[in-house]
């Protein structure tokens, strides 16, 4: 089991307990349908990125409402969300302490 399988299984665990304001955890599909669903139905855009298991796209999508979604896209183009909640909150930025 490769470290993006484990991860992407101990999220989906979580998640199976998490709120989910889109009722769409677990669903895969096309991710253009779910950019726009995001952000049509609940204002959701792209909040950070990044690869995990050195292929697979993990995006991080939050409203201003505090609703945010966790979107992972095979290399294959198959999109699947797999996980979703409220009360999203943005940190500020943090200072660098190392370049006192």
């Amino acid at each position: 089991m490769t470290k993006f399988n484990i991860v992407f299984a101990c999220i989906s665990l979580i998640a199976l307990g998490s709120s989910n304001p889109a009722q769409a955890l677990g669903m895969c599909g096309s991710r253009a349908d779910f950019i726009k669903a995001l952000s049509d139905k609940y204002q959701e855009t792209g909040k950070a990125l990044g690869i995990a298991g050195q292929v697979n796209l993990v995006e991080v999508f939050a409203s201003k409402a505090g609703t945010w979604t966790i979107l992972v896209t095979t290399p294959e183009g198959k999109s699947c969300i797999i996980a979703a909640g409220n009360s999203w909150e943005d940190l500020p930025p943090s200072k660098n302490l190392t370049s006192l």
